[in-house]
């Protein structure tokens, strides 16, 4: 039995469809991500969820209960399910240990008190259970927010764009953190957010959506490597997809290179779509392939370069750092081609769903 299972479910707002047709399931301490851009329906399926929205179709069921389907569904709060909100919602009022203890009325003074001690050392801010919210760090009224969630032991911990207020790197940090605490306590949780690097460091399992549906389920790995569409495709990573012609024996256009025999799923003379990631296109100083150079941006230990293609298509590529080739010099490279991806540019579909 699934902690939480989402069958063919719908949301609509007068009559407008905002989540379509979604079917999805975590098990027991499983972390999912609803992932995509604005106004994709992800949000609108959490407050489903939580019971906050109605569904129009399809079913919503945790541990086995059926929470929410057309026509009925249980009230919020008799849910058991725990909150995190974009803007954290500490009450400014209360210090630390109270805005964590405040979900639990039904307890005794001593079970209170020791559930919100038990919340604080989970947290590792035993040495702020006295501060107020202004007094803190935005990463540790992050915590005290996951606490307060946590306290009442919910059956499902609903993460909604819990980090959108920390700078970037901040986020990923805490991300990563948030999953190894919910990972050590067992907890099952759902992470939306339109940011990609969060979901990877946090989810088990992303449902990429678009206009309401979900256009992938995979795992973060498989949504890179192998995504199921030139949409998902373009929005997970960095890279460009461009066109190409591929003969008989597999070679590119251009020079590019030859497809990997495991590419069988193409016609001579056929228009396909690559996939190219920066990490396909490899510097080698020996290469007579040799592209323009369009830009060039430091990352650190590596160079971000735009280059051209023959025919004017641009692709990306990482160099090491110390490969320093200006705008409008040319950079010697070659395709590694053993796992991209290929699309057919007649019905935008994927050719090559294994490689």
């Amino acid at each position: 039995m699934s902690q939480l299972a989402l069958q063919q479910v719908a949301v609509s707002y007068g009559g407008f469809p905002a989540a379509v047709d979604v079917s999805f399931s975590l098990e027991q301490g499983q972390i999912g991500c609803l992932l995509g851009p604005s106004g994709c329906g992800k949000t609108t399926l959490l407050r489903a969820i939580a019971g906050f929205e109605p569904i129009v179709a399809g079913s919503i069921t945790l541990r086995g209960q059926t929470i929410s389907r057309p026509g009925a569904q249980l009230p919020p709060e008799r849910r058991k399910v725990g909150m995190v909100f974009q803007d954290f919602a500490l009450f400014p009022h209360l210090d630390v240990q109270r805005n964590i203890a405040f979900g639990l009325d039904a307890m005794n003074r001593s079970a209170r008190a020791q559930r919100v001690r038990e919340m604080l050392a989970l947290v590792e801010l035993d040495a702020y259970a006295g501060a107020y919210p202004h007094e803190l760090s935005g990463g540790q009224q992050q915590r005290v927010a996951l606490a307060r969630a946590l306290a009442p032991n919910p059956e499902i911990l609903l993460l909604d764009e819990p980090f959108s207020s920390l700078d970037s790197e901040l986020r990923e940090q805490l991300a990563a953190e948030v999953r190894g605490l919910l990972k050590r306590n067992g907890v099952t949780a759902i992470l939306v957010t339109h940011d990609q690097h969060e979901a990877f460091a946090m989810a088990d399992q992303i449902a990429l959506l678009r206009q309401g549906h979900v256009m992938q389920l995979d795992t973060p790995y498989n949504l890179y490597h192998n995504p199921h569409s030139e949409f998902v495709a373009e929005f997970i990573g960095q890279g460009n997809i461009i066109t190409v012609t591929v003969n008989e024996a597999g070679v590119l256009n251009d020079g590019l290179g030859t497809l990997d025999k495991g590419h069988r799923h193409w016609r001579a003379g056929a228009s396909l779509r690559l996939l190219v990631r920066p990490d396909d296109i490899e510097y080698d100083e020996h290469s007579s392939l040799r592209l323009p150079v369009v830009s060039k941006s430091f990352r650190g230990a590596h160079y971000f370069y735009e280059l051209a293609l023959p025919d004017g298509q641009r692709v990306p590529c990482l160099t090491p750092s110390h490969v320093g080739i200006n705008p409008g010099q040319q950079l010697p490279v070659r395709f590694n081609l053993q796992h991209v991806v290929l699309f057919d540019d007649s019905r935008c579909e994927l050719v090559n769903p294994t490689a």
